[in-house]
């Protein structure tokens, strides 16, 4: 079993109802927005651009870093709306696991055809 995959799960199917509604071609703010009234109605708990100061050499350092979304303080959920992800999607999600200190994060694009072709799932 993967580890918070019913919650995953979850988040996905709030990810595809959104794009099966609105198609790709939006700007980020729009899916975000739509993303966040669909947890609401799943009854998921969650924090929008939740802050992320993280520590350096042992002193903290807030530069206003933001993750799209915690859901149920267990996983990341990071927001694009790209012509296609990039390594530096990739890289920005395992650093903010590393960082934040959680294990699951998911990288959604929503400028795909199929939504099932922007999902990314990572596991630290």
């Amino acid at each position: 079993m993967l580890i918070h995959e019913a919650l995953s799960d979850s988040i996905l199917g709030a990810a595809i109802t959104v794009h099966r509604e609105l198609g790709p071609g939006l700007l980020e703010s729009a899916y975000e927005e739509c993303l966040a009234r669909e947890f609401v109605a799943a009854g998921l708990h969650f924090t929008r651009q939740a802050k992320l100061p993280f520590l350096y050499k042992g002193q903290s350092v807030d530069r206003g870093y933001r993750l799209d979304f915690i859901v149920e303080e267990s996983v990341i959920v990071e927001v694009k709306s790209v012509e296609s992800l990039a390594h530096i999607h990739e890289a920005q999600i395992l650093t903010y696991l590393k960082l934040s200190g959680l294990r699951v994060g998911l990288l959604l694009n929503f400028n795909v055809a199929l939504m099932i072709d922007g999902i990314k799932r990572f596991v630290l």
